[in-house]
């Protein structure tokens, strides 16, 4: 995928971006950040600036409906040959993998278009369809969590981020669950015509600026529900009321787990797809990320509380997991005014 230097339109004219639709896709996919560029579009008027261009396209024009049963009306995207393109955002879909089978002349459409349009871009697993389309190859991108090992399965050249809120490997932006879709419209903006706009936007649409991209996208404990069929439900409950016990270890789990500590490691990796410590450490990450919004304890107290010991280690715990320090996530999420010291 290449660059074409002139995707710019001409001055005083708005940005052109193509939402692709498709029948079953996620009403929200186009909703959301189409509503998103909308508003930035708004500011930049009052500032007498160009915006964006928005249009909803399909590959043959016409009624598209989408899995909520409501019909859009598209372009074909036949409308916009030889335009200089600047976005293209493909949405996602719940019935992914049918899609991708079904979507031939799409996915050539996307290849060619990638040739001219400056950034290509996807919402939750409309990642499938540029993946599908070769403009995900040796890439790091995000999708929806549920489908993190389908997506791994179908691409095994690209690296998905089960974690990420979204993901910028230029000249690609790929996004996660449908909601992530406002986030990475957000990003576009401020990318596109600065922090200004794009708090401006936020605050319009009373939603955050930005998570951070490396912000999990789900709860670690709501997974092992839903990964683990119930074997291991009673450990995880108790794990969450004991994180602050200092000799919480894999040894004593697989002794509340009635299991030889061999056998537990085992038995616990097949079940959960994760090593018994690597689970200890995202349910403590997560304990502290709730008490680091909801709380007034202070980080030290916190760090202690949710069993990493000390500060600097949950630091260290949170940079490898989510590229952001506790202080700067608790500035960024706190839902109440707390105490930093």
């Amino acid at each position: 995928m290449t660059k074409n230097p002139d995707f710019l339109p001409p001055r005083g004219v708005g940005r052109l971006v193509l939402f692709v639709a498709f029948p079953d896709m996620c009403l929200l996919a186009v909703g959301g950040p189409q509503t998103v560029l909308w508003a930035a579009s708004h500011a930049r008027k009052a500032q007498n600036l160009p915006g964006y261009r928005c249009h909803i396209v399909s590959t043959t024009g016409g009624l598209i409906r989408a899995a909520e049963g409501i019909s859009l009306e598209t372009q074909p995207v036949s409308d916009f040959d030889g335009q200089p393109i600047d976005t293209v955002m493909v949405a996602g879909s719940f019935a992914i993998t049918d899609v991708v089978d079904q979507s031939k002349g799409l996915v050539q459409w996307l290849q060619e278009v990638s040739k001219r349009a400056r950034r290509m871009t996807s919402v939750c697993t409309g990642s499938f369809l540029l993946a599908q389309a070769g403009l995900l190859r040796g890439k790091r991108a995000a999708t929806h969590w549920l489908e993190c090992e389908n997506f791994r399965r179908r691409f095994p050249d690209v690296s998905v981020d089960p974690d990420a809120i979204f993901v910028r490997d230029d000249p690609v932006w790929t996004s996660a669950g449908m909601s992530a879709c406002i986030d990475l419209a957000l990003a576009l903006v401020q990318d596109d015509f600065g922090h200004d706009i794009a708090m401006e936007v936020a605050r319009e649409l009373v939603v955050f600026l930005k998570r951070p991209g490396g912000q999990s996208q789900f709860s670690q404990f709501l997974k092992t529900q839903i990964e683990d069929r119930g074997i291991f439900d009673d450990l995880h409950l108790w794990v969450g009321d004991n994180l602050s016990r200092k000799e919480l270890s894999v040894d004593l789990l697989a002794e509340r787990a009635n299991m030889s500590p061999r056998n537990f490691a085992r038995q616990y990796k097949k079940e959960t797809g994760r090593t018994p410590a690597r689970a200890l450490e995202l349910f403590r990450l997560e304990a502290a990320r709730r008490m680091l919004q909801d709380s007034h304890q202070s980080v030290k107290q916190i760090a202690g509380l949710c069993g990493f010991g000390d500060e600097e280690r949950m630091r260290t715990t949170f940079l490898r997991n989510l590229s952001v320090t506790p202080r700067d996530y608790r500035d960024r999420f706190s839902n109440r005014m707390v105490s930093t010291a």
